[in-house]
């Protein structure tokens, strides 16, 4: 019996260690937040399946430790090759101001933007800023992580409000959301891929498609 005993808390302890080690192993995303622009989140009109507007700081998210925001700098190509306004280099280059001149606007319609993190990675969050001046709503948010630059296979989808499926990609179930300053948090669950895309389909002020900054958080495969 005393040799069972040993045996059974062994096997607790080992069972434990590893739970507390991957416990450790977590810490918050840490994020600058650019400065807000306007004050409340007014909901707008005649969209369905809105998400309630958030309340005060988004709470922490936690991401293995080591994770980086992988994105920045990296090379920015999208469907619109001759934006309306700024240039795709604006998704990475670090400014979350809401400013003029801080994002790229592409046309109206379906647009996306890729971003190309040079080598495989896993991803574990994708923070995105379209436009957060002005109490906005994105329409058909779909983000995507694949290995293959044209998206056609290995795609793994980790946020989609297309409900209807007017991109073609699917329905999605993901609410859509009211533009901040906080930006969109999307948890990408350790998303295997070099290459993110992401796609819009005009918003609620106009049809037009714009990109403020674009994160993504992870960790090289």
């Amino acid at each position: 019996m005393k040799t069972f005993l040993s045996s059974k808390y062994l096997l607790t302890a080992v069972i434990l260690i590893p739970s507390a080690a991957l416990a450790q192993d977590k810490v918050p995303l840490k994020t600058q937040l650019p400065r807000p622009l306007f004050v409340g989140t007014p909901v707008p009109l005649n969209v369905p399946n809105l998400e309630p507007p958030m309340k005060g700081k988004r709470p922490d998210f936690m991401v293995p430790a080591g994770t980086i925001n992988l994105a920045k700098g990296k090379k920015v190509t999208g469907s619109d090759t001759n934006p309306v306004v700024g240039t795709l280099d604006l998704v990475t280059d670090g400014d979350k101001a809401g400013d003029e001149g801080s994002w790229v606007e592409l046309g109206p319609g379906k647009q996306w933007v890729q971003i190309d993190l040079a080598k495989s990675a896993n991803v574990y969050a994708v923070l995105v800023w379209h436009f957060h001046s002005q109490a906005r709503v994105y329409r058909d948010v779909v983000a995507q992580v694949s290995d293959d630059p044209t998206f056609k296979s290995g795609v793994t989808t980790i946020f989609n409000n297309d409900f209807k499926g007017e991109l073609g990609l699917g329905a999605g179930k993901d609410l859509n959301y009211v533009e901040t300053y906080q930006g969109k948090l999307i948890d990408a669950k350790g998303a295997k891929g070099r290459y993110v895309r992401l796609y819009s389909n005009g918003n609620t002020t106009n049809k037009l498609n714009d990109y403020i900054e674009v994160e993504v958080w992870g960790k090289p495969a």
